[in-house]
C-alpha cells in the first residue's frame, strides 16, 4: 500500500518526507509513502475550508448529510475485514482485539453519530416576562473546520470517533494521524469516495511536527482535537491559543482499579490482567495502578502474577498469543526506564520486567507486576503506556478514594465490591471522567461521553456532550406582535 496527503477529493503528489510504515511484530517495512508538507495542509484546510463555507456540505440539509453519511459508514462496514488486518499489520494487536474493539466499536459508535446528525436541537424560549410577544430560539450550529490528530495506539479507533462528533454535526475535517500508524487513516479515502462525500469535507494529511503545527496554528480552523501525551497537549493548546480556537483534548491517564475486600476476585484478577496485556498496555484509558485492599491484597498479587505468566506474548498471528508488540523500541526503551526507575525505589518485580525472551526481532516487553511502591513513586505517578501495572495496598474505602485521587490524571476508573451502593458512593468521590463497577456495563456505551480530569484532558468525544463539542451556540430573539 502506498499514499500520500488526500485534499479536496484527490491525491497529492507531494514532495513530502518518505515514510516508510513498520510491523511492530518484526520490525519490517510494511508500506511506503510520503507524509505531507506545511503546504499541504494549507491546502486541505483551504479544501475544507471551501467546502464548510461555500460548498454543499455547509449548506446540506441534515437529513441529506445523514444519507451520506450512512453510504460512508456501510461503506465503512464492507471494509471490516481489511481494516481490522492492517490495525494487525500497524499496531501489533491481536487479531480479535483489532475486530472486537478497533474496529467493531468504533463502528458501532460512529453508527450511533450518524444517527444523530439529524436531530433537530433548536431550543424555543418563553417570551420575556412582562413581554408576551418577545421571544426566541437557541439554535446550534456546526463549528466549521475541524483538525484531528489521532494517536498510534488505537489509529482507526480515533480516526472514527473524530470523524463521527465533527461530520455528523456538519464540519469538515482535516485528519492528520500518526505517522507510524497512517494506513487505517488513508482506508478511509475509498470509503469516503464511494459514498461520495463532496470534495475538502475529508481531508487527511500525516506526518510529524512539521503537519500537526501547521495545522493547529492556522487561524482557519475552529476547532483542534488531539489525542495523545500531556506534553504535546500542552504544545497544542499554547499553538492554537493566539486564534483562540477551541482545543479539545484526550490525553493520559494513570487510573485506579479499586478491589474491595468483599470483590469477587477472581473477576478483579481477569479485568486487572487486561488492563495490562490490551495493546500491550498502550492505552490511556487503561487502569495501571491496582489499590487492593490489605486483607486480600497478597492473594490478589499471586493471582494476577499466574494470570500475567500464561499470557503467551509474540507476533499476533500466532497461534495461542494473548499480547503483541509495543509500536516501536523507543516505547520498549521507555518500559525499561521505569521499571528501573521502580526497583532503584524499592519495588519489587513480581513477575515480567524483561523483554521476552526469544524474540530477536520485534518490540517485546513481558507483562509486569510490580508491588512495593508508594503512590509517590515515579513509577506509580507517571504514565508508562506499557504492560506494567504497580499494585498498592489499602486500609480503608477512604485510603483507596485518597490514593485514587492523589494523582494528576482523572480519567478512569474502577472499583470491584459485592456492595454495589458502596461502591457507587466510592465513584462518586473519586475524580476521574469515567468509571466502572465489577466491570461496568459489558462494553463501551455509545452514548457515554468518555474524557477526563485534571491533566487527561479538556471536554468529551462521544456521546451528547461529543456531538456538542463541534456545535456553536446562538441565540436569535424576536418580536412576534
Amino acid at each position: 500500500m502506498t499514499f500520500s496527503p488526500f485534499v479536496d477529493g484527490c491525491w497529492v503528489d507531494t514532495d513530502g518526507p518518505v515514510n516508510e510504515v513498520l510491523d511492530p511484530a518484526s520490525g519490517e517495512v510494511i508500506a511506503c509513502g510520503r507524509d505531507g508538507t506545511a503546504r499541504d495542509v494549507d491546502a486541505a484546510i483551504g479544501a475544507a475550508r471551501t467546502a464548510f463555507d461555500d460548498g454543499p456540505w455547509g449548506r446540506m440539509a441534515p437529513s441529506d448529510r445523514k444519507r451520506l453519511l450512512i453510504r460512508f459508514a456501510d461503506a465503512l462496514d464492507k471494509r471490516r475485514a481489511e481494516i481490522a488486518g492492517l490495525v494487525t499489520d500497524e499496531t501489533g494487536a491481536i487479531p480479535v482485539l483489532a475486530e472486537r474493539l478497533h474496529v467493531g466499536v468504533a463502528l458501532d459508535h460512529f453508527a450511533w453519530a450518524v444517527e444523530q446528525s439529524d436531530v433537530d436541537r433548536t431550543r424555543s424560549l418563553p417570551p420575556l416576562p412582562g413581554h408576551a410577544l418577545g421571544s426566541g430560539v437557541v439554535v446550534k450550529e456546526p463549528c466549521g473546520v475541524v483538525g484531528a490528530i489521532s494517536a498510534y495506539n488505537f489509529p482507526f479507533f480515533l480516526n472514527m470517533a473524530k470523524l463521527g462528533g465533527a461530520l455528523a454535526t456538519g464540519n469538515t475535517v482535516v485528519l492528520k494521524p500518526s505517522p507510524m500508524t497512517p494506513l487505517e487513516a488513508f482506508v478511509l479515502v475509498g470509503a469516503a469516495q464511494e459514498a461520495d462525500l463532496p470534495p475538502g469535507v475529508l481531508n487527511i494529511v500525516s506526518g510529524d511536527v512539521e503537519v500537526s503545527r501547521a495545522l493547529t496554528a492556522d487561524p482557519r480552523v475552529d476547532v483542534i482535537t488531539f489525542t495523545g501525551s500531556e506534553r504535546v497537549g500542552g504544545l497544542v493548546c499554547a499553538q492554537a491559543a493566539p486564534n483562540i480556537s477551541r482545543v479539545l483534548l484526550e490525553l493520559g491517564g494513570k487510573s485506579a482499579l479499586i478491589v474491595r475486600s468483599d470483590a469477587d476476585l477472581a473477576d478483579a484478577v481477569g479485568y486487572g490482567l487486561r488492563q495490562i496485556i490490551t495493546q500491550a498496555g498502550q492505552g490511556c484509558a487503561l487502569s495501571t495502578r491496582h489499590l487492593v485492599h490489605r486483607d486480600v491484597y497478597r492473594q490478589y498479587v499471586d493471582m494476577l502474577v499466574v494470570a500475567a505468566e500464561r499470557v503467551k506474548v509474540g507476533p499476533p498471528r500466532d497461534d495461542g498469543v494473548g499480547m503483541g508488540p509495543l509500536i516501536r523500541e523507543h516505547q520498549v526503551r521507555r518500559v525499561e526506564h521505569y521499571v528501573d526507575l521502580a526497583r532503584r525505589a524499592g519495588g519489587v518485580v513480581e513477575t515480567g520486567g524483561t523483554r521476552t525472551a526469544g524474540l530477536d526481532r520485534g518490540y517485546f516487553y513481558d507483562p509486569t507486576v510490580i508491588t512495593g511502591l508508594a503512590n509517590s513513586a515515579t513509577t506509580a505517578r507517571e504514565e508508562i503506556f506499557g504492560p506494567v501495572a504497580v499494585v498498592m495496598p489499602f486500609d480503608d474505602d477512604d485510603e483507596a478514594v485518597r490514593i485514587a485521587n492523589d494523582s494528576p490524571y482523572g480519567l478512569g476508573g474502577h472499583v470491584y465490591s459485592a456492595d454495589t451502593a458502596r461502591a457507587f458512593e466510592m465513584c462518586r468521590r473519586i475524580r476521574s471522567g469515567y468509571l466502572a463497577i465489577n466491570g461496568g456495563a459489558g462494553g463501551m456505551h455509545p452514548a457515554a461521553p468518555f474524557g477526563g480530569f485534571k491533566r487527561s484532558g479538556l471536554g468529551r468525544e462521544y456521546g451528547e456532550e461529543g456531538l456538542e463539542a463541534f456545535l456553536e451556540t446562538k441565540f436569535i430573539g424576536f418580536h412576534a406582535g
